[in-house]
C-alpha cells in the first residue's frame, strides 16, 4: 500500500500544478523553458505510474475488503466505462461536437472511469486508488471551468482558429466507432488479460 500511495502523490502531483500551483508553473517555464516543464512531468508521471502498478499488484494479492460486492456492481461499471471511452477518444480527435460543447472530455472521461470502477470495487486498495484518481479528477475540472471562464472574459483566440475548433459530424462519428471499438476490445480481451479481472465475469 505505501508504494501505491507513493505513485499517487507522484502521479497526480505531477497533473496537479495547473489545480493548485499554476504560479509556481508558470515561474518554472520562464526559468527554464516549457521542454524542461514537460520533462520533468512526463518523468515524475512515469514514475508514479510505475509504483501505482506495483502498489497495486501488491496489494491485491492480499486484499483487505470493506464491504461486500455489489451484485449489479460490473454491469453498471461497464456501462459508464462505454461513456468514458467515448469521452477519452474526444479529448485526441479534432473539430467534434463532445469536445466542443465539453471543453474538456478526456477529465470527464477520468471522472467516470475512476468513478465506474469504484462503483465495481469492494477493497482498501480500490478505494485509495479509485478514490484518490476521483478526487483529482473533480478538482482538475473545476479548475479548467475557472480558467474557461477567465478566458471569456479576456478572449485571445482569433475568428480563424475559433472556426478550426467548429465540430463536424465526420468527427463525431470518428469519436463514436473509436470509442465503442477501444471498448470493444478492452471489456472483452484487455481488460482480463491485462488487469487480470474479467468486466463480464
Amino acid at each position: 500500500m505505501v508504494l501505491l500511495i507513493a505513485g499517487l502523490i507522484l502521479f497526480i502531483g505531477a497533473h496537479s500544478s495547473r489545480i493548485a500551483f499554476e504560479s509556481v508553473r508558470e515561474r518554472f517555464i520562464a526559468s527554464w523553458g516549457p521542454l524542461a516543464y514537460k520533462g520533468l512531468i512526463s518523468l515524475a508521471s512515469l514514475v508514479g505510474l510505475v509504483l501505482i502498478i506495483k502498489g497495486y499488484a501488491d496489494a491485491r494479492t492480499h486484499p483487505v475488503n470493506l464491504w461486500p460486492a455489489w451484485a449489479g456492481g460490473r454491469h453498471v461499471a461497464a456501462l459508464l466505462m462505454l461513456f468514458s471511452f467515448v469521452l477519452v477518444t474526444a479529448a485526441y480527435v479534432p473539430r467534434n461536437t463532445i469536445r466542443a460543447r465539453l471543453k474538456h472530455p478526456m477529465v470527464l472521461g477520468v471522472k467516470l472511469w475512476a468513478f465506474a470502477h469504484l462503483i465495481a470495487s469492494q477493497s482498501l486498495a480500490d478505494l485509495v486508488l479509485f478514490g484518490a484518481l476521483l478526487i483529482w479528477a473533480v478538482l482538475s475540472f473545476r479548475a479548467a471551468r475557472r480558467r474557461d471562464a477567465a478566458a471569456l472574459m479576456h478572449p485571445t483566440a482569433s475568428p480563424a482558429a475559433a472556426a478550426a475548433e467548429s465540430s463536424s459530424r465526420l468527427a463525431d462519428a470518428v469519436v463514436l466507432i473509436i470509442g465503442l471499438l477501444a471498448y470493444g476490445a478492452f471489456a472483452t480481451v484487455l481488460h482480463a488479460s491485462l488487469i487480470g479481472v474479467r468486466p463480464f465475469g
